[in-house]
């Protein structure tokens, strides 16, 4: 069966470095997902691929090492537990993330990010964008992540019992990293996603191919940029109360634990999601969440004794990461996958955490496999970007890295150019 690579890049799927394998991504919304979807993916990734999953920074789940000719059945094995991938990858909007899981109000983020997936994933409307549009829901502005969205959404209070957001745009990192800006404060939830489609209009309407919607803040300024957005007619419709119930899953955090465990590169076996899924089914009220920093959390029922689950959830630790997860560490695909990739990001890690000082290891790390910039480098404590290969002498190429520091608020300073892997093993030992 011939798979068109572009043509299915709207269903999540992306073509891998290998020939004829491919990936697919599910979408998550605030990264949360049920122990019955976990086993589903589980068993996707058994079935059809090698049995092997990633964890995205961006709270999703990719299934690697599948064939062309299986792609239409994982959407459907996906779809009988409620699963979509529509729009993970291609000019779409993607999934919504969210790296404030353990903030009191979550779930209320969660059930917002839920409106905003169910309104724009397989909406004609807003698909065949110009690039990726990407949302994000933030309880604060700690972890900067609502400057790296095309629309960055950050909870900023009640009003009468109507939760308000501060709305960020135009904002990314990748080759050229850019801030978004605010575009309006303090904006009631009936118009969170009014606004969003009028930011997707005008960005659809001006922005070129590959362009993302901080092209557009630089081409015509952040004032324009602002006339252009609230001159769309729907900006200022306001979405009726539909009554009902909340769409979250994660029950109110009050008087709850919430556990983690730490994973290598995101990187977990079918075999061991499956027995996650069954911790989850016995401690979380069937819950998981996938976090920012590519680890898996559950956040406790009420009754559960929380020091025994927590024994019971290290031995899974040691079995799925080893020592290596105790460092966070976001890490990309690289080379091992990934068509972007400059360099094999799970070894390149495994060499720098063995380097690090003890110090070091309770930092905050990111290493991109390109330029792309995909775990976030410029918002780590120390953020590594592998930024182009070198010719040698003797015909073969060696990857140079950049370095990056970040202090408070805002995207880390870039320190170091182009480094050699002896260069930057030198830098880490001395951080």
């Amino acid at each position: 069966m011939s798979i068109d690579p572009q043509k299915v890049r709207i269903e999540g799927i992306y073509q891998q470095r290998q020939d004829g394998c491919f990936m697919q991504r599910v979408k998550l919304p605030a990264g949360v997902v049920s122990s019955g979807q976990a086993g589903c993916i589980a068993s996707v990734a058994e079935r059809f691929g090698r049995g092997t999953i990633h964890l995205t920074s961006r709270g999703s789940m990719e299934i690697h090492w599948l064939k062309g000719e299986d792609l239409h059945l994982v959407k459907q094995e996906l779809a009988k537990f409620g699963l979509t991938s529509r729009g993970a990858c291609g000019g779409a909007v993607r999934g919504i993330s969210c790296s404030s899981q353990d903030a009191a109000r979550f779930p209320q983020l969660e059930s917002l990010a839920r409106e905003i997936h169910r309104n724009f994933t397989g909406n004609p409307r807003f698909e065949g964008l110009p690039k990726k549009f990407k949302i994000g829901i933030e309880a604060d502005t700690v972890s900067g992540r609502h400057l790296i969205q095309d629309v960055g959404l950050v909870l900023a209070g009640d009003d009468d019992g109507v939760a308000l957001y501060d709305i960020w745009i135009a904002g990314g990192l990748g080759r050229e990293p850019q801030a978004g800006f605010l575009l309006e404060k303090a904006v009631p939830e009936m118009r969170i996603i009014p606004i969003i489609e009028a930011v997707v209009k005008v960005y659809a309407r001006l922005a070129p191919p590959p362009k993302r919607v901080k092209f557009l803040a630089t081409k015509f300024g952040e004032a324009e940029l602002t006339r252009l957005v609230q001159g769309e007619p729907c900006y200022s419709e306001e979405l009726p109360d539909r009554g009902g119930f909340k769409d979250n899953m994660t029950p109110a955090a009050e008087g709850r634990e919430r556990l983690i465990l730490p994973l290598f590169a995101g990187q977990l076996t079918a075999a061991e999601l499956g027995k996650l899924a069954l911790f989850a089914d016995k401690n979380s009220a069937g819950l998981l969440q996938t976090t920012a920093d590519q680890n898996i959390a559950f956040p406790l029922s009420a009754d559960v004794d929380a020091k025994k689950a927590a024994d019971e959830l290290a031995t899974f630790g040691e079995a799925t990461s080893g020592a290596a997860a105790r460092v966070t560490f976001r890490i990309c695909p690289g080379n091992h996958e990934c068509k972007m990739g400059l360099t094999a990001t799970r070894d390149v890690a495994k060499t720098l955490i063995a380097a690090m000082p003890e110090e070091a290891r309770g930092l905050v790390w990111a290493l991109s496999g390109c330029g792309n910039s995909c775990t976030q480098p410029q918002l780590a404590d120390v953020g590594i970007v592998s930024a182009k290969l070198v010719s040698e002498e003797d015909g073969g190429k060696t990857p140079r890295f950049d370095l990056y520091r970040r202090k408070g608020a805002g995207f880390g300073e870039k320190i170091c150019n182009e480094l050699t892997i002896d260069e930057l093993i030198e830098k880490i030992r001395s951080t």
